[in-house]
């Protein structure tokens, strides 16, 4: 067999192979004379018909048969012969149909397209220069965490004494007629819960159940401007009879030192409830900080290594971040088939950061590689029982899904190029900066590591 390379491409070579004539005729004569055992030909008995006649008969199958034996193990040859990183299923084409027609007399020419891992040449990926910005942790910030817990706390007690006031619960049974075209049929709505003053809640409703108290009616028009994020409410105009039921306010516990003590019992007082507080926040602050060098530098990395990335992985990518997005809306209740959404048009405007993920996450394989980063089973072991405490999940069945997709060596690979980022961080040039505002909205993200964490 001969076979010459061809470089298409980085990530694309080409394979020409030329299958010997006596090669052929031997899997041909290996092949018919399997049919002539086992072929029912009339005017011989089964199993002695010669192989001229069985050939004859049967010629499009034993060729068939043949060709099913011959290239396979032509391609899967000559692809370790020239000791290509194949990538999927190589495209094989037959470039002489002559060889068909003169099977066995007539070499058999095949052209193998192959797509391959690029050969990633290391520059520059320590000391990289870059910025920490840390966001601080004041007292308001502090304040509102203690508010928001004492919110979490709070119970729903009836107002008997007064009317509806602003940030009360109005709960009414409504019933809605439509006042505009196209008409619809009027509905009812029972036991909605109406916060005065509320967010998303509309004016009208404040207006008129203000002052109420329970087994009142009110009559009342809401129309509801063009862009309300309610669903067919848009542009409409509703007339609503809204019958009280109850009236609730939220009672917030005492800021005090019970208080604190019901939370845990290691919070002995509001102080020491503040200061764990802080410690928290400002924890989640580093971490934050941490996460935005890291897609920094990792961004960085990228920029400096130009070079082709395969085409297959990059729709591979793609897809997974399309799966991720069906997954959240789905996780929210919302059909996505339901959806006006141009999946098209979304592929192309995730193909620049899919490019990005792949590039990254082979550049950091390749880094890994270099250093001899390797990762032990007990870490991987470490993170399946994280995967496990996260997902609510037994520790069976995770490890019975991971056995099912690969995932074990997904996870594997993961760590080591999370490694290999912890070596790049570890050796950078990095300069404090003040954190701004600003910052909460960059968007810097680790492309190539935790986009392709769970794949």
């Amino acid at each position: 067999m001969n076979t010459e390379l061809v470089d298409v491409s980085p990530t694309r070579k080409e394979i020409k192979i030329e299958i010997e004539p006596a090669t052929i005729r031997a899997a041909y004569d290996r092949v018919s004379d399997q049919y002539a055992k086992q072929a029912k030909v009339p005017g011989f008995r089964p199993g002695h018909a010669p192989r001229a006649v069985v050939r004859t008969r049967f010629k499009n199958e034993i060729r068939a048969q043949a060709l099913q034996e011959l290239v396979p193990d032509a391609v899967n040859e000559a692809i370790t012969k020239h000791e290509l990183k194949a990538l999927g299923e190589p495209d094989v084409q037959l470039a002489n149909p002559a060889g068909l027609d003169k099977f066995g007399d007539e070499p058999l020419a095949v052209n193998v397209s192959v797509e391959v891992l690029p050969e990633v040449e290391l520059q520059t990926y320590k000391g990289l220069a870059a910025t920490r910005k840390t966001r601080p942790v004041t007292d308001d910030d502090v304040a509102k965490m203690i508010e928001a817990l004492r919110e979490s706390a709070g119970a729903m007690q009836p107002v008997e004494d007064r009317g509806a006031t602003l940030g009360d619960t109005v709960t009414v049974n409504v019933a809605g007629k439509f006042l505009d075209d196209p008409p619809e049929e009027d509905f009812n709505a029972e036991d909605i819960e109406v916060v005065l003053g509320g967010p998303g809640v509309q004016p009208e409703f404040t207006e008129n159940l203000t002052g109420v108290k329970p087994d009142d009616e009110k009559t009342f028009t809401v129309a509801y401007p063009e862009d309300s994020p309610s669903k067919g409410l848009a542009g409409r105009k509703l007339e609503y009879t809204a019958n009280v039921s109850a009236v609730r306010v939220k009672e917030l516990p005492e800021l005090d030192d019970e208080w604190a003590r019901s939370l845990d019992e290691n919070f002995d007082s509001v102080a020491t409830l503040r200061e764990k507080i802080r410690e928290n926040m400002e924890l989640q602050a580093r971490q934050e900080s941490d996460h935005h060098l890291r897609g920094d530098l990792l961004q960085k990395l990228v920029a400096g290594h130009p070079f082709e990335v395969p085409q297959s992985m990059i729709e591979h990518q793609i897809n997974y971040r399309l799966e991720s997005v069906v997954r959240d809306m789905m996780s929210r209740g919302v059909d996505p088939r339901q959806q006006n959404v141009d999946w098209e048009s979304a592929r192309a405007s995730l193909t620049p950061q899919a490019e990005q993920d792949v590039r990254g996450s082979l550049l950091l394989d390749r880094i890994a590689e270099e250093e001899k980063i390797a990762v032990s089973s007990e870490e991987i072991e470490a993170d399946i029982l994280a995967i496990a405490r996260d997902s609510q999940q037994s520790l069976e069945q995770v490890r019975s899904v991971l056995t099912k997709d690969g995932g074990e060596r997904s996870i594997a690979n993961r760590l080591r190029n999370r490694k290999a980022l912890d070596l790049i961080a570890a050796n950078a040039q990095v300069t404090d900066e003040e954190w701004r505002a600003e910052n909460d909205s960059e968007g810097n993200q680790e492309s190539g590591v935790s986009s392709q964490e769970s794949e």
